[in-house]
């Protein structure tokens, strides 16, 4: 029998009898033979065992905390200190800064004409979902945005 594997996941997909989570730390995928009332998005500090006979799905056998993180675009333009630092790199580039309170900035310098492809790419990005996931005081994932600078800001 396969061993039980705990840490945080995020739940990528999740129908009504069946959910996929997603190990953050190790990136391994584990299909649940059910669902446990969980919800794309949700992040759980749990741990997973292998269902019997097969072995082929997984099953939660403790959730030691349950959270939801949200990722969304911003109306607010990035600031002061997010334009200061991508101006001061290249395009292409990315700073990552501790907040003064918890969480992370991000900040992506892109060329002008790219700016909404590259916030449409960190909204559909699994991964931006996931290093959220591995900041315990993080809830949300706000981006904000001009011509040429792409702010994410990992947020309680």
């Amino acid at each position: 029998m396969s061993e039980e594997t705990e840490g945080t996941f995020v739940v990528t997909h999740a129908e009504a009898d069946s959910a996929v989570l997603k190990d953050v730390d190790a990136g391994q995928v584990h299909t649940l033979g059910e669902n446990p009332g969980v919800e794309a998005g949700d992040v759980l500090d749990a741990t997973l065992a292998p269902e019997p006979p097969l072995e082929v799905t997984w099953q939660v056998v403790a959730v030691e905390t349950r959270r939801r993180i949200t990722v969304e675009r911003s109306e607010e333009p990035p600031t002061q200190q997010e334009r200061d630092i991508a101006a001061a790199q290249s395009v292409g580039e990315l700073t990552r800064e501790e907040r003064a309170g918890k969480g992370e900035i991000h900040v992506i310098t892109v060329p002008e004409d790219d700016t909404d492809e590259a916030v449409a790419d960190v909204l559909a990005d699994e991964g931006t979902l996931a290093r959220a996931a591995r900041m315990p005081a993080v809830n949300r994932v706000e981006i904000r945005f001009e011509p040429g600078v792409v702010s994410v800001r990992y947020l309680p």
